[in-house]
């Protein structure tokens, strides 16, 4: 009867297991969506080769880049079609932007080199990793463990581990109105990043103010637009990376 029982017993945590995977491939396998109105303005902007596969979302100028390129990790269980309106205005100054899509839409559970993203645009020179909320996370790891990036750039987002004795240029943009990463947690955790580093706040920004997927449970209300969102992250963006932010 023992035996019979722990059978009964292996066999239902075995089950429990099984389901609990088949529910994480499931819930990884449909994250939430870019919303239609800015992803078309992306794909019928004639300036922007854009193009979906994969492994990511990759975005060039059609005029000719520049040779810095952004590989950028989204948010958790967000799309990375999502991202692409308000990264394009980089795209328009002649930057290549590549919005990874991370396994299971989740990028800290993801353990690709970054070669993986970036080899998608051979022709980009100088590199910068980047991503909103755990995507930030994320791209903090990459900065520590690849000592070619030319910088590290945040949306709404912190590091989970020490560059404070990095010489990386580093980019944090907050969100005034962020009820996610608050500019409490994003103060908190300026510790980890080197003292050079630059911080920019967008006035009434919340949290999903950094994409195009929708409201974000536990959120605030945002006060601003996303076309005035988009224009204060290409301004500031440009500016750091042509060394004038």
């Amino acid at each position: 009867m023992a035996s019979r029982r722990r059978r009964t017993v292996g066999l239902i945590v075995a089950a429990a297991v099984l389901l609990g995977v088949l529910a994480l491939l499931g819930y990884g396998s449909t994250p939430t969506p870019a919303e239609s109105g800015p992803l078309a303005a992306v794909e019928n902007d004639a300036g922007i080769h854009y193009s979906e596969g994969p492994d990511a979302v990759v975005m060039t100028p059609t005029s000719g880049a520049d040779g810095f390129g952004l590989v950028f990790f989204p948010g958790a269980h967000i799309d990375a079609a999502a991202y692409a309106w308000k990264l394009s205005g980089l795209v328009d100054e002649g930057m290549t932007v590549v919005i990874a899509r991370p396994i299971l839409s989740y990028a800290i559970l993801d353990f690709r080199p970054l070669t993986t993203f970036s080899g998608l645009a051979p022709g980009v020179s100088a590199w910068y990793v980047g991503g909103h909320s755990v995507g930030g996370v994320r791209a903090c790891q990459y900065a520590q463990d690849d000592y070619t990036l030319t910088g590290l750039i945040l949306f709404g987002s912190y590091c989970a581990v020490d560059l404070s004795h990095s010489s990386l240029p580093v980019l944090s943009v907050s969100g005034s109105r962020d009820g996610l990463s608050t500019p409490g947690s994003i103060r908190s955790s300026a510790r980890l990043l080197p003292n050079t580093s630059t911080f920019d706040q967008i006035s009434g920004a919340n949290h999903a103010d950094f994409g195009d997927y929708g409201p974000q449970t536990g959120d605030r209300s945002s006060t601003t637009t996303g076309a005035s969102v988009r224009r204060q992250l290409t301004a500031e963006i440009f500016g750091f990376v042509s060394g004038e932010g």
